[in-house]
């Protein structure tokens, strides 16, 4: 059949194109222009969708843009790195992905049920934000072997609670791990915000310190010796915060590890932000790890007695956070006496001490 007017119907289909475009930026969705590398993004946060796996941070313009999942978020990060945010929920949920960012400018994410590096063959790599953000970082650490002073003036602890429907700690393998590992020291600081339990940032430091050796020497009760070669390293008190903000985004990378306590997402008992250099077959390396818990929502007790009423214990809840800092990833119902299962029950002290799956993990990692 003999077309009568082909320019027409060409200028028709022209213009539905066009309206489809614009109807595709109006809506946030990325949207790639004939013969341009391109793309345009919405006002405001934006969802795994408006950035969709396979995106160029590059073309889209979006390093230092907010990209939320599952409640919560992280801030785009520079090409070759990759940020994760975990957060410890009072209700057992998980909530918690990964943004990462190849050095092509490629985005990718791990939403919790994808695959994961497995090779622990990476090296350290040198981070000139850690070395020059902040003068304190050649203040000597402290030594190991230093006892936490408020341990002989509390109380004595109440006993742990066992989850009676679940296997016990030191006969549940279970375990997960990120894609994360620190190839060289985790160096850290403590905040100067008001600390978790009403401590002086001198005991709060002792409390943090004590939950990470119990993840570098992997401190069990299940007979398993020490073969996990985490290092770790306590730097200074630092004016500097944790990177996660009150709705619970990580905002950014400054190359400072910070453990302080403040006002996040009102779900989350605490929250870990880690930010890693992108290293495509192995695992990525730490870069910097940030810690906050959440002292506006919940309250907290550096040793629970028999008083304890509604309150999570620090250095449980610290160890938790710590696993995440070393990669370790959530486990979830029927694990609830492993340390990194998704909550921290109150007022006991069980998370403390590693499970078989906890010490699996760090073996497998380090």
């Amino acid at each position: 059949m003999a077309v009568r007017n082909p320019g027409l119907i060409g200028r028709a289909i022209t213009a539905f194109a066009l309206a489809a475009s614009l109807s595709a930026v109006a809506s946030g969705t990325n949207v790639a222009m004939a013969g341009a590398d391109v793309c345009e993004l919405g006002e405001g946060e934006l969802t795994i969708g408006d950035l969709p796996a396979g995106s160029s941070v590059i073309s889209c313009d979006a390093v230092g843009r907010v990209v939320t999942y599952d409640g919560t978020g992280v801030t785009v990060p520079e090409p070759g790195t990759a940020v994760s945010i975990d957060m410890l929920t009072a209700d057992g949920d998980t909530h918690g992905f990964t943004l990462q960012v190849g050095t092509d400018g490629k985005v990718s994410y791990n939403l919790g049920d994808a695959s994961t590096d497995t090779s622990t063959a990476g090296s350290d790599r040198f981070d000139p934000l850690a070395n020059t953000a902040d003068p304190a970082a050649d203040v000597p650490a402290e030594g190991d072997a230093v006892a936490d002073p408020s341990d002989a003036s509390e109380g004595a602890e109440v006993a742990d609670i066992d989850a009676l429907s679940a296997p016990g700690a030191c006969s549940d393998g279970a375990y997960k791990t990120n894609d994360l590992k620190e190839y060289g020291t985790y160096n850290w600081y403590i905040g100067d915000d008001p600390m978790p339990g009403g401590l002086s940032r001198t005991d709060a430091k002792w409390a943090f310190y004590d939950a990470i050796d119990n993840i570098t020497d992997s401190y069990n009760n299940c007979g398993y010796g020490d073969s996990v070669g985490a290092k770790t390293n306590f730097l200074s008190e630092t004016g500097r915060e944790a990177s996660v903000s009150k709705t619970g985004r990580c905002t950014g990378n400054d190359g400072i590890s910070v453990w302080d306590a403040g006002d996040i997402k009102d779900s989350a008992v605490a929250t870990t932000c880690t930010y890693s250099w992108s290293m495509p077959g192995v695992k990525n390396d730490l870069r910097e790890a940030d810690v906050r818990f959440n002292t506006h929502d919940y309250d907290f007790t550096n040793k629970p007695t028999g008083s304890c009423s509604n309150k999570y214990d620090i250095r449980s809840v610290g160890i938790h956070e710590a696993g995440h800092v070393f990669g370790l990833g959530h486990v979830g119902d029927g694990h609830e006496n492993l340390t990194m299962f998704t909550n921290s029950f109150v007022c006991t002290t069980k998370a403390r001490t590693l499970g078989k799956g906890d010490v699996l993990a760090l073996r497998s990692v380090y």
